[in-house]
């Protein structure tokens, strides 16, 4: 088995400590048994927009596809002319 060093959370790390000894195993079982069960579900990596998901469409008064016409929109806007100090 190898050896891999990492950097935790202070959460993520008391979160094992505590799972540790509730159920009287090592914190490295722990780990193990964590990633395995991510890379078993399937939930080993978590899509861009997750975090942000609920903010989604939550801004009205934009247009449906800002991309599309995004010069024309930031232009509009005054985007990129100066102004006064």
């Amino acid at each position: 088995m190898k050896i891999l060093t990492v950097r935790l959370p202070e959460t993520l790390a008391v979160d094992i400590e505590e799972e540790s000894r509730t159920r009287r195993v090592s914190k490295s079982d722990v780990v193990r048994e964590r990633l395995e069960f991510s890379v078993r579900s399937g939930r080993s990596r978590r899509a861009p927009l997750d975090p942000i998901a609920d903010l989604v469409g939550s801004v009205e008064g934009l247009p449906a596809d800002l991309s599309a016409k995004r010069k024309a929109i930031l232009k509009a806007g005054g985007y990129g002319r100066k102004r006064p100090r």
